[in-house]
């Protein structure tokens, strides 16, 4: 990283300035994205952002709730789907909830991921179980069942926004350009575990080896080069840009380095398996809890993920930036 790359900021805002539980993200210039691992992750491919500020944890029950109470918000996983939305559905499984993963007793094929999702009526943010489950003990842990259009509403109401993925990933590497991890190349440097992640046989076996089950309270795990906390395991975090299955090529051209890339094409984030819904896709970064060696190693910076706007489950959440000025929208 250099000063005078395009999207560069040497010198940043004042720290007595940072807004509260932000940490400042200098610009600059990064490859993104990774060839050595799945597919949606390629090519690698240079581009840069401006300098942001962004939330140093994913935000918590505590301070959503500070948001409900505020504004009376309800979620999407509190409001039963509207029909319309999913032609030929069956109308006992329009239901207010959420989806909530649940263990197998062993072994099971891992492309059904039906097997240990089931979408429970009831499940909530305040209610991650479903009736009867409450946030004892969870103020401190990232809020989850929260739908795109849940996240975007709290980074308004916050005067804030939600990060690109060029944002996210850039502020998720912690100045560590190309590295594999947020904190290296190595999953567990000098055997430390760094992340909320799972230990053991997918979706049987968790030998909680971290220390935890499901999510985590934020900051329970080293925080990157930037402050960062949770860029990493616990749960998976919204991004503005819309899906799709592969990053542009590199122009190859240093005069070329788009700047401050959001993809924009609403179109092409559908999904191919079920085209009568056009319900678009966003990107989520940054893996979660859920995610194991035998499957879903989405733990790093490049690792991206589609997930409908209106889906909200157990291991996803979101983080907030400010721009000191508009960025550029570019699509990548």
């Amino acid at each position: 990283m250099t000063p005078d790359a395009p999207g560069g900021d040497a010198g940043g805002p004042d720290a007595s300035t940072a807004p509260p539980g932000m940490a400042w993200i200098p610009g600059g210039a990064f490859r993104m994205g990774s060839d050595r691992h799945y597919a949606e992750e390629a090519p690698v491919h240079r581009v840069a952002v401006d300098g942001f500020w962004i939330d140093a944890t994913p935000v918590t029950n505590r301070e959503f709730a500070v948001f409900v109470a505020a504004t009376g918000h309800v979620t999407t996983a509190e409001v039963p789907p509207d029909p319309k939305d999913y032609p030929g559905a069956l109308p006992h499984m329009l239901f207010a909830g959420s989806l909530v993963f649940r263990k197998t007793r062993g072994p099971v094929d891992l492309s059904q991921w039906g097997l240990w999702w089931e979408l429970r009526p009831g499940a909530c943010w305040h209610a991650p179980y479903g009736p009867g489950s409450s946030l004892d003990g969870l103020d401190d842990h990232p809020v989850v069942h929260v739908s795109y259009a849940d996240a975007l509403a709290y980074a308004r109401w916050a005067i804030k926004d939600l990060p690109t993925e060029a944002e996210w990933e850039f502020a998720a590497r912690g100045g560590l350009d190309g590295a594999a991890f947020a904190w290296g190349d190595t999953m567990r440097p000098g055997g430390r575990i760094m992340a909320n992640t799972w230990q053991g046989a997918f979706p049987y076996r968790n030998t909680r080896e971290d220390g935890w089950e499901a999510t985590s309270p934020v900051r329970s795990f080293p925080a990157n080069g930037y402050g960062l906390s949770d860029m990493i395991g616990n749960v998976w975090e919204w991004t503005q840009d819309f899906w799709a299955p592969r990053h542009d090529a590199d122009s190859g051209k240093p005069c070329c380095v788009p700047l401050n890339p959001r993809r924009t094409s609403e179109a092409q984030s559908y999904d191919p398996a079920q085209p009568k819904i056009r319900i678009p896709r966003r990107v989520l970064k940054g893996g979660s809890f859920l995610c194991a060696p035998n499957h879903c190693r989405r733990y790093r910076p490049a690792a991206r993920h589609a997930e409908a706007e209106d889906t909200s489950t157990c291991h996803v959440g979101f983080r907030c930036v400010i721009r000191p000025s508009p960025a550029g929208a570019a699509a990548e």
